[in-house]
């Protein structure tokens, strides 16, 4: 499973797509946003992705939580989501 990474110029829209193909595939996605304008395209990328799955009776669920990566070799926090689908 890889790690979604979201810029602030991502497409929501692709981004959704990519998040119903990875949990199609492997159970659930994950996606990695630093900044808001990066964490504001992965949340609309996740209610996007609810509307795909609605028709076929599912709903997610989405877990935030900080991890700490490096780039550029610097330090910096990041959001990290993980998308599941929902279990009734």
């Amino acid at each position: 499973m890889s790690i979604l990474k979201v810029s602030s110029k991502s497409n929501p829209n692709s981004l959704a797509g990519a998040l119903v193909i990875e949990m199609k595939d492997n159970g659930k996605a994950e996606m990695q946003a630093v900044g808001a304008g990066a964490l504001n395209q992965a949340m609309k990328a996740v209610a996007i992705a609810r509307g795909f799955i609605a028709p076929k009776g599912k709903d997610l669920t989405c877990s935030p939580a900080f991890a700490d990566i490096f780039i550029e070799g610097e330090s910096r926090t990041a959001m990290r989501l993980v998308v599941e689908n929902k279990m009734l």
